[in-house]
This record gives C-alpha cells, structure tokens and sequence, in this order.
C-alpha cells in the first residue's frame, strides 16, 4: 500500500513538473529571441510560484503557524487558478498555430518586395590628370524593380515563429488574467442572494412560505478572513429569515487562528435561530473545537441529532470525514423515532448522503461541498463525484438542494459558479 501511494505521488509530481514545463515553454522560452534577462526573468518565475502553490497547501493542511499561511496563500492560491487557466488557453492555442503560420504565409506571398534603395552617393577615383577635375556629383540610386516571375521574398521562419509565439501566448495571458481576475471579483464582492420554493406535503399550511437561509463553504482561512464573514453576515439577516442553516465547511484552520475571523456569526438573526453541521474541513481544522465555537457564538450545532419545530422536524448529521474520528453520521440517531407524519429538513454536508436520508424518510435535504465545481471546468468532475451538483432534484419522495456556497476553497476565484446564499422557501401543497 506504501508503494502505492509513493507511485502515485511521483506520478502526480511528474505531471505537476511536465504542465508547467509545457506553460514555460510556451510563454517564456517560445517568446525569447535568445537567453537574456526576460527569460532569466520568466523562469525564475515559473520556479518559485509552484513552489509557493505547494507551500501554500502543505502550510494549511499541516497547521504551519498562521502568519506563513497568509504570507504563502494568496500568491499560491492564485498562480493555481492563473495555472489551470492558461494551460488550457495555450492548449486551444495549438489548434491557431497552424492557422496564424498559413495565414502570414499568404500575405506575405501576397505583398511581399524588395524594398527601395535609398539615395547614395556615386564612388570618383581621382584622375591622374593635369586638367581640372570635374566635381563629384550626387546621383540617384536606381530603385530595384521586383522581377515579375521571380517568387517575393517571404518572412524568414525564425522571425514567423516568433511572431506566432508571441501572438498565442500574450492571447492566452491576456484570457488567464482577465478569467481569475473576474472570477476572483466574485469572491470577495461577496455572495449573492438566490431563492427557491421547494413544496413540501406534508407541510401544515400555517407554515406555508416558512423562509430558510441556506449557506454552505464559507471557507473562513488565510485568504477569507473576518471582512468576508461580516459580508455573508450582512446579506443573510437582509433577507430576514425564519431559520439560518449553516451546512458545513465553515472555516479552514484553527480556533486560535480563526476565532477573530468567525466572530461576526454571533450577529446572524432569525425567528427561529440558526444551526449548524460540520464538514469534512472541519476534521482538517479540530471539529470539536469549533462546534464549542460555533455554540459559544450562538448558533446550535446538530451533531446527529434533531429539534422539533412548530411546522417540522429538523435534523442534522456529521459529516462523513469524522468517521476517521469516530464521530461519523448516524442517521438512526438524528432522525429514529420520530413522527413521520410530520415534515423534515435534513442538514448534511454533502449531497452523497441523500441515499441515506432517502431510506430514512426525509422530505428535504439541504447540502453543499460541490462548491458547483468552483473552477470551471472541474464542474464536471464535481459531477462525476455527486449525484447533484447544485440545485434541487428528487429523489424518489426525498428533495435534494444543494448551494453553491458562499466562499472558496484554494483559490478566492470562482469561474462558472457564482457564489451563492439560498432562500429555501417551504411551500405547502395541502
């Protein structure tokens, strides 16, 4: 198993150190007339950014001290996102290579010719005479007329590829910065509002339009600090709920590091208070510390367990990463023994346990963790990996919703999957 997994890591070092390779062969050395300061430049570059990336996650994930966090997260989250995104343009960029060569090729056998030449002075060799000698006089230079049957002088190829180069890579920069650059707006801009009604039969009708704010993936860390949080804050208590649901992946490091930055949840308000179930970060970062945190500032964590409301039942499980710590999901717990004939809302992490929640007779299960895929297009490995990937879908007589989230994990960008904060409307059908 060892050997396995020592495999595997050399396999994954060795793509890692091939894409960049083809990245700085591409936008570096492909651009260069000739070693100079500019490639010296470029490849130092390429060196330490992946350095810092890898830094950057051995640092969150080993619990480096914090200030090494935030020195290393932003310079290496971000070269990740401005990574992915200009392999992939330079890759479409081999498919226009071909094209952009043909095309100068043909404009130059088009218009090509010889330059004039310009005025030049006429070459005397004094005489050896004694009659006076004549002044030298200027004269013009005959310009060279192109032969008619002769082929025009085309660009030479070291000056095309050059070219070519130059065009495809300063394209894809130019693609890679403005996407993490716009997406990366959309982080820190903050979450926006999304709603959505979600009927439920056995809902009293005295509940009708019962309003739950749905936020999942905050991802509070060295990048989103306390700034982000109040404005996830801010924009759940404007849509005045009656209950908050906080589903988990809520931070990314410690209570000591992160208590400042999580601080604002204590504002969050609604009729019926606000709760909370870990995610699988929460293992990575002491689960039950932060779930002391999360009661400290007045949200109730459901750790497989249940509350009855005046219209339902809502229930909680842990995440499936605390199994490696004993504290798994335990469906039987949250949600045995209950009156079925009531309504029930399940808060669970990830959307894989809706099988779950399916056998156990749960009428709506609110989740997120796909992030929506976060960076396009890892939306379709998110896919692949979930059986929803965000939105609401059925499940025999069970509902699934699965948010967005509010944050992001890694980079702060977002490409193809706008952060979101949901208002889960419950209707009745009765």
């Amino acid at each position: 198993m060892v050997i396995v997994f020592v495999l595997a890591g050399l396999a994954a070092v060795a793509t890692l150190v091939g894409l960049h390779w083809y990245v700085w062969r591409r936008l570096v050395r492909d651009t260069t007339a000739g070693p100079g300061l500019v490639r010296r430049v470029g490849t130092v570059v390429f060196v330490a950014l992946p350095v810092m990336m890898i830094a950057a996650l051995v640092a969150e994930r080993t619990g480096a001290p914090f200030w090494l966090q935030r020195t290393l997260a932003w310079p290496g989250f971000l070269w990740l996102a401005v990574f992915i995104y200009l392999g992939l343009s330079l890759i479409a960029g081999e498919a226009v290579r071909p094209l952009l060569r043909r095309f100068l090729d043909r404009r130059t056998a088009a218009g090509a010719a010889v330059p004039p030449v310009p005025l030049r002075k006429t070459e005397t060799v004094p005489a050896v005479s004694s009659e006076p000698q004549e002044q030298p006089t200027e004269t013009p230079a005959t310009p060279s007329t192109p032969d008619p049957g002769a082929s025009p002088r085309p660009l030479s190829a070291p000056s095309r590829r050059l070219f070519v180069a130059r065009v495809v890579a300063g394209t894809a920069a130019t693609v890679a910065a403005g996407t993490v650059g716009y997406g990366t707006y959309g982080v820190l801009r903050g979450p926006r509002v999304k709603r959505v009604t979600v009927p439920l039969a056995k809902l009293p009708r005295g509940a009708h339009g019962f309003r739950i704010a749905v936020v999942s993936d905050i991802h509070l860390g060295p990048v989103l600090g306390r700034g982000f949080a109040q404005k996830v804050v801010d924009t759940i208590n404007s849509t005045q709920p009656d209950l908050i649901a906080v589903v988990g992946d809520l931070v990314d490091g410690s209570v000591k590091d992160l208590g400042p930055a999580a601080a604002p949840l204590a504002q969050l308000r609604a009729r019926h208070g606000a709760f909370f179930v870990t995610g699988n970060h929460e293992y990575f970062s002491g689960a039950e510390q932060w779930i002391e945190e999360v009661r400290r500032l007045g949200l109730h964590p459901l750790e497989n367990a249940r509350v009855e409301l005046p219209a339902f039942d809502l229930a909680g499980v842990n995440d499936l990463a605390g199994e490696s710590e004993g504290q798994g999901p335990d469906f039987a717990k949250a949600l045995g023994d209950r009156d079925t004939s009531r309504a029930s809302v399940l808060l669970a992490h990830q959307p894989v346990q809706i099988h779950d929640a399916v056998e156990h007779g749960v009428d709506l299960q609110l989740s997120g963790h796909t992030h929506g895929g976060q960076l396009w297009p890892g939306n379709f490995i998110a896919d692949l990996a979930n059986p929803t990937l965000a939105g609401l879908e059925r499940y025999g007589d069970t509902q699934l919703y699965v948010s967005r989230g509010a944050g992001a994990w890694g980079p702060p960008t977002r490409v193809g999957a706008p952060s979101d904060i949901t208002v889960v409307e419950l209707a009745s059908t009765a």
